[in-house]
């Protein structure tokens, strides 16, 4: 399917692109909305979808900057302009930009499938002609970027003569004149070591990389990437190397066999430190390939002083959980006390009649996944917490559907009490900061991926990768979430109407607030309502 993003000021219009076409069956996938350039520029950051369908006249932002913008950082995403001013000059400015259509409303869902399908045909016929690895091949073998991959290699190798470093870039035409370096290094590799999959995505990888203006790159071996990103600022840089990073996550991710491993080195100030950053990238890239999942690891958030293979190591094992709960309470914040009841309270309904059965088994798998979680922190559950074990404990809490909640209320509460108390790091302030920040801030429409970065003092890009690998599901996901359950609860303690319970939680169209919940929870908003209440 290809995923469609859409953006409109005015919510009749987005209430009949959402509703009047059927998503599913048309070959395409409704990612999200909406109602300014602003805040769209923010979540397509996140949602990455294949088709974006912008107005041109918006509030902050307009259709035609958001797209200049979208063109500039996802150069993929394939837009349809959206206007009901037939004007040339327009269509001019949008055709300059580099649109697949143009459109004139009113227009109906007919004409807007329309030219959804031909856009997508334009897609497979671009994914097809820059996944040739003939050319890919071809290129490689050409005499000036054979030159630039040895100037490069060696460059970042410490083998070039540093005195002829500047002339010899511009010889070759490469901009390397910087305040501040990194070095990123990816691996592309094929989980069933099928060689033709990691081609078709290096060659599809490599048709991007001219887009990146603050980098050079090159690639060492035939799935190994190499990338020096300069910055005049070390947030410019972050921001830069970061967006990249995830980018190439995101196009490997297009093929369901390929994985990447992403390392980024320590940033350095002159081209003659550019070494330190490489071999820095190089040993978090070994000791990260125990893994098979993509992931992308920053010689900076694990630690400024990683100077052997076993502290990287270390470092990585710790980013690491087998349990899903753990993980997931590792950085819980009171809205998933909440959610953890509810699923858990699901489960118990689906089966009638053996509520002390399931409520038993569960809080028992959760006191379990609690005590580790404290052994993580360095705590002893027998020692701090040694009521819980008892079997008093359990058999007061399946008494009935009221003391399980309490229980479990009781038992979470405690346990992130106490992983506040010893969390330290990067990584946790980050986190913890950032959730608190949306529990208090989730009903302000303006939350976004940007506003909480500048809140935690990083670049959204930089941010996205904390938040997405560490808490296991991305910024929107997440912030979306938070929204919902705090629908659900306005839903079963107050009389509040569907409308103003969208608006209260942060939705700015209650029909919009209506789809993601019906697709989130299966239920439409009356209908969880009406089952909170029997």
């Amino acid at each position: 399917m290809y995923s469609v993003f859409v953006v409109d000021d005015e919510p009749i219009v987005l209430d009949g692109i959402r509703s009047k076409i059927d998503w599913e069956s048309s070959g395409f996938s409704f990612a999200g909305e909406a109602t300014d350039g602003e805040i769209a520029l923010s979540m397509l950051h996140e949602v990455k979808p294949d088709i974006l369908i912008t107005d041109i006249k918006m509030p902050f932002m307009d259709g035609l900057q958001l797209s200049a913008a979208v063109k500039k950082i996802q150069p993929w995403i394939k837009i349809i302009i959206l206007s009901g001013h037939d004007e040339f000059d327009y269509a001019k400015k949008a055709i300059s930009i580099g649109i697949e259509d143009y459109l004139l409303k009113p227009f109906t869902p007919d004409e807007l499938l329309s030219s959804l399908k031909k856009t997508a045909v334009r897609i497979d016929k671009e994914r097809k002609q820059l996944s040739d690895i003939t050319r890919l091949k071809e290129e490689l073998k050409s005499s000036e970027t054979l030159k630039k991959k040895e100037f490069l290699s060696n460059l970042v190798h410490g083998s070039e003569n540093m005195s002829d470093v500047m002339q010899k870039s511009q010889e070759l035409g490469l901009n390397l004149i910087s305040r501040f370096y990194k070095v990123l290094i990816s691996r592309i590799k094929s989980s069933t070591s099928t060689i033709q999959n990691q081609e078709e995505t290096c060659s599809l990888l490599n048709s991007y990389l001219p887009s990146w203006e603050q980098a050079e790159c090159f690639f060492h071996h035939s799935n190994l990437l190499v990338c020096i990103f300069r910055g005049s600022t070390r947030e410019e840089l972050d921001d830069g190397i970061f967006h990249a990073a995830e980018t190439i996550a995101h196009i490997a991710a297009k093929n369901d066999d390929c994985t990447t491993l992403t390392a980024i080195g320590k940033t350095v100030e002159h081209l003659s430190e550019l070494n330190l950053s490489y071999e820095d990238a190089k040993r978090i890239l070994s000791a990260g390939e125990k893994g098979g999942e993509s992931r992308i690891i920053s010689s900076e958030d694990l630690g400024q002083n990683l100077d052997s293979e076993s502290q990287v190591d270390s470092a990585l094992l710790d980013l690491k959980d087998n349990d899903p709960l753990v993980d997931r309470l590792k950085y819980a914040g009171k809205n998933d006390i909440s959610a953890i009841i509810d699923e858990s309270m699901q489960l118990i309904r689906s089966n009638p009649g053996q509520f002390n059965v399931f409520a038993s088994y569960l809080l028992v798998d959760l006191i379990f996944s609690v005590s580790k979680l404290l052994e993580k922190f360095g705590g002893d559950i027998k020692k701090l917490k040694p009521e819980i074990l008892q079997r008093k404990f359990i058999d007061e809490a399946v008494q009935d559907e009221e003391n399980f909640r309490r229980k479990i209320t009781q038992v979470l509460s405690f346990a992130l009490e106490f992983r506040d108390s010893k969390m330290t790091g990067k990584y946790g302030d980050v986190i913890l900061k950032a959730k608190r920040y949306i529990e208090e801030h989730y009903a302000d429409q303006n939350t976004t991926l940007t506003t909480v970065a500048e809140v935690v003092a990083l670049s959204p890009n930089h941010f996205s990768t904390i938040f997405s690998q560490e808490c296991k599901t991305t910024f929107i996901e997440y912030l979306t979430n938070v929204r919902l359950e705090n629908a659900k609860r306005l839903m079963r303690e107050t009389e509040m109407k569907g409308y103003d319970i969208a608006y209260e939680c942060g939705f700015s169209d209650p029909h919009y607030f209506s789809y993601i919940f019906k697709k989130n929870t299966g239920l439409s908003p009356r209908e969880y309502k009406l089952s909170a209440v029997q």
